[in-house]
């Protein structure tokens, strides 16, 4: 990887990132070389990195995506909960979400396998925005560790740009943060960070000029600074056609006023460029103007980089439009030999991926954005100018209205003999606040060297060696299934609770207690020889232990947890479980694979990289696990046998299987194997309409079951009339036939009674059934008359012409009787 022998500090930065998991704020005046090494890292990172960026601009600069869009975090506030006391369930003191955000599987492998997160332009990055990046960390990683355990790389000067945080979110905001900055954060305050500053100014070479700039920056503008700053106030000033300034305005609309009215001056004709854009790229992303309107003699500035090997133009570089054609602009600069051809440019919008062949972090392309690299250039926002550079610039900041406006607009100058004011510097323009000073100052006091490194890697080394070590976490995991066992115990069948509870002793006897007594050999060892891996002692007790472990973990975890098993109808409660047996098998297999790699002894890049693989998604691994395995039923297997046949019916009939049969019955079924259909409907959930829907699956499956296992039969099972069970309407005909009212058929089949009556309707009309019993003899001789002085009567207006003493179900039934009598 690129070194930096010439910039220590630049040097310092990239070693803190590739040797110890420090978080780092890589800071530094404009100018200092930023986001070059921000560059520089992407394409020689030694980690497995992601690079996000508060806003689309910045995150298409920076090579990245949004914050908002990689953690899925809306543009509102995210309100840290009432009671800032922290928990462990919620160490950053954050509320959960109203609505658990889904992330799709990929994502959830990019955040669980990364090492180092990048936030480029850190200084507009809100306090509760950092702390919504934590929560989210946390969920898919370690929710004990700030962040998750992730390293950050935070990027930017805090003397420039501030957040945008609105008078109404703020009033939400204020009562939990002291500042709307991003060293507020709450998480950020847990987690230790090491400040870095970048000294050396590219962009300026002019010492005046420089110390001009610090004083603005550093809010030690005294009346002599303001007197040499104004000298370059030029009121009215309106320079020659071909001197190429640029002006920097407070607001948006100044700037698009000002192109706008230079543009129509000029009187060659107007010529439009339309963009191509295809697939993902969002408006808000667009680097230039999609309807692109030029003219010959329009003031543009380049607004990329060039990428061919000639390197013409850089991002912010200003000329002239010579000539134009539907394929190529020509642009003419200042001091340039030649003028510059210009061709459509493409930006290209990426998303993070899982490389599936070498499991790394890779950036997919989803949208790409073709334009002529330019845009009108006779003024921009001082917002739109952060990061870039101008020859010359004229600075119109009287309504700066933001911290560090005005130090952003005159640092874009290379030299102070390109700066033109159009309005006076006074210190009412110079916003700076005071909480961003001191923070500055104690950056500047707290400046690591290489003592500090040292100590940091060496902290590193001892950190990853006893998150070696470490099963605390499994042990956690154990204890949220075990919590979730006596929460839902009522829903679930299974000795689920029992096989995990018998887990712990063991656990803590054999690996926890054994585990902490080898962290304290490691600390003395290291204290011996701090660097883990030429300290050949350690390396001897690293290999011996890593065999012990890997033993002990699957006498004691793996084989236990194959047999522990449970099952449940509730829908919310089986994915509880799922869950949670997901996580605790992901903790298994990373330990088990990161201890596997370092039998042979530890490397830290190694280790790394095996634990970044081992923690992505484990491809449906899991996802069987911890499902029902062995029940607690008098015959288990058959009681599987019985679940397998709801599951499949449930599929059938497209529905769920809580709705074929609840779980319990199935589970006395199993115990008590009813082999006639007295037993079957004896057992609770197997009466009326699902003794008819499943009665005969349920008892021919039985009785097939007795026999394979030789068990005794009832006497009168084989003459059990299993093929030929009656069919719902038969069964509530055969229970009128015998005496029973509608009313008592009904409650004793948990039927409706106008279900019943359909049913001894379709028998009335099959002439298999008398009215007596259904319809009184006066009301059937009145239907009857009725009936006969009509033609084909419909049912509406026979109740029309009878009356209300006359039921729907009374008519209906003298009516099947009526067309049955005649059909005969």
């Amino acid at each position: 990887m690129t070194s930096h022998p010439d910039n220590p500090q630049l040097q310092l930065a990239l070693d803190f990132i590739r040797y110890t998991n420090q978080n780092v704020f890589l800071t530094g005046k404009a100018g200092t070389g930023k986001t070059t090494f921000l560059r520089n890292l992407k394409h020689e990172s030694p980690k497995r990195m992601v690079v996000v960026a508060p806003t689309g601009v910045a995150a298409i600069n920076a090579g990245g995506v949004t914050i908002h869009s990689f953690f899925q975090m809306s543009f509102g506030p995210q309100i840290p909960q009432t009671n800032p006391s922290l928990s462990i369930s919620n160490p950053a003191g954050l509320n959960a979400p109203t609505a658990i955000k889904r992330y799709s599987k990929e994502k959830i492998n990019i955040i669980r396998s990364m090492d180092l997160l990048v936030i480029d332009e850190i200084s507009m990055v809100r306090a509760d925005l950092l702390d919504g990046i934590d929560e989210v960390l946390r969920r898919f990683r370690n929710r004990h560790q700030p962040f998750g355990g992730v390293q950050l790389l935070m990027i930017g000067d805090i003397q420039q740009l501030a957040p945008v945080v609105k008078e109404d979110e703020w009033q939400l905001l204020k009562s939990y943060y002291k500042t709307c900055y991003f060293f507020s954060s709450r998480a950020l305050q847990q987690a230790s960070f090491t400040s870095i500053e970048l000294k050396h100014i590219y962009r300026q070479s002019d010492q005046e000029f420089i110390d001009l700039l610090n004083q603005i920056r550093e809010n030690k503008a005294d009346s002599s600074t303001l007197a040499k700053l104004n000298q370059r106030h030029r009121p009215n000033f309106e320079p020659d056609n071909d001197e190429e300034y640029i002006t920097l305005t407070t607001h948006n609309y100044q700037a698009q006023q000002l192109n706008q009215t230079k543009l129509k001056a000029l009187r060659a004709p107007a010529q439009s460029f339309e963009a191509n854009v295809y697939d993902d790229f969002p408006e808000f992303l667009y680097p230039t103007d999609f309807q692109l309107v030029l003219k010959t003699g329009a003031q543009v500035m380049f607004v990329k980089n060039d990428s061919s090997p000639e390197k013409l133009y850089y991002n912010g570089k200003i000329g002239k439009i010579t000539q134009m054609d539907e394929d190529y602009i020509e642009v003419t600069c200042r001091g340039d030999a030649a003028p510059i051809v210009v061709e459509r440019d493409k930006w290209l919008n990426a998303k993070y991926t899982i490389n599936k062949e070498t499991q790394e972090i890779d950036e997919e392309v989803i949208g790409s954005f073709e334009q002529f690299p330019l845009k009108l250039a006779w003024a921009i926002t001082i917002h739109k100018s952060q990061g870039l550079t101008f020859e010359k610039a004229i600075i119109n900041a009287r309504q700066s209205f933001a911290h560090g406006q005005v130090y952003v607009a005159l640092s874009r100058c290379k030299s102070l003999e390109g700066l033109v004011l159009s309005t006076p510097i006074d210190h009412q323009s110079i916003k700076n606040d005071a909480t961003v000073s001191s923070f500055s100052e104690k950056v500047e006091q707290d400046a690591p060297g290489d003592t500090e490194l040292q100590q940091a890697k060496k902290q590193y080394q001892k950190h990853l060696l006893t998150e070696l070590f470490d099963f605390k976490p499994i042990r956690w995991q154990l204890q949220y299934l075990i919590k979730l066992c006596d929460e839902h115990g009522a829903l679930l069948i299974g000795d689920l609770r029992s096989k995990l509870l018998a887990i712990l002793p063991r656990l803590d006897a054999e690996l926890l207690a054994v585990s902490s007594k080898f962290e304290r050999q490691i600390q003395q060892l290291l204290a011996q020889s701090p660097d883990a891996e030429s300290n050949e002692l350690l390396q001897q007790r690293v290999k011996r232990a890593c065999q012990y472990y890997l033993e002990k973990l699957k006498e004691v975890l793996l084989q236990p947890l194959e047999s522990a098993g449970f099952e449940t109808d509730n829908k919310a409660v089986r994915k509880s479980f799922r869950d949670g047996f997901e996580k605790l098998h992901r903790e298994l297999d990373s330990k088990q694979k990161v201890l596997e790699c370092s039998q042979e002894g530890f490397q830290v890049k190694k280790y790394l990289e095996v634990k970044a693989h081992a923690s992505l998604d484990l491809k449906g691994k899991t996802a069987a696990r911890g499902t029902s395995q062995t029940i607690a039923s008098e015959h288990p297997d058959f009681l599987r046998e019985l679940l397998a046949w709801r599951s499949l019916k449930a599929e059938k009939d497209s529905t769920t299987i809580s709705r074929i049969l609840p779980q319990k019955t199935l589970l006395t079924i199993a115990n008590e194997l009813p082999a006639t259909q007295v037993d079957l409907q004896e057992i609770k959930g197997m009466g009326g309409k699902k003794m008819q829907q499943h009665g005969k699956d349920l008892l021919e499956m039985t009785i097939a079951y007795r026999k394979k296992h030789q068990m005794e039969l009832p006497e009168n099972a084989d003459q059990e009339p299993i093929k030929a069970m009656l069919d719902s309407k038969h069964m509530s005909y055969a229970l009128f036939k015998a005496g029973k009212s509608i009313t008592d058929i009904a409650r004793e089949r948990k039927l409706s009674s106008s279900t019943i009556e359909g049913h001894l309707n379709h028998f009335v009309a099959q002439g298999e059934l008398s009215l007596k019993g259904l319809v009184e003899e006066d009301k059937q001789q009145a239907i009857l008359k009725q009936l006969k002085k009509s033609k084909a009567p419909s049912m509406s207006a026979l109740k029309s012409a009878m009356g209300d003493q006359f039921s729907y179900s009374e008519i209906r039934f003298v009516l099947a009787y009526f067309n049955a009598k005649n059909k005969k």
